[in-house]
């Protein structure tokens, strides 16, 4: 069995990472997650607050993750 893990993406960041590492996890499109962090900020303020804290406490994924093969 499978189990898929939160990762921030360093490889495709614009600010840390996690708007892409949400969006493989979730198996979402990038765009649509970062629209809805920007959403976030301007409904309220809390898409920052949010993202701070997940660039906090999400690791950055590691080079290789033992059992994945990595695609060349």
């Amino acid at each position: 069995m499978s189990t898929k893990k939160l990762y921030r993406k360093p490889n495709e960041q614009m600010i840390a990472g996690v708007c892409a590492g949400l969006a493989d996890y979730l198996g979402l499109d990038l765009t649509v997650v970062r629209l809805l962090f920007v959403l976030l900020f301007f409904l309220g303020g809390n898409g920052i607050l949010i993202y701070v804290i997940l660039w906090i406490l999400t690791p950055v994924q590691p080079p290789y993750i033992e059992g994945e093969f990595k695609d060349q």
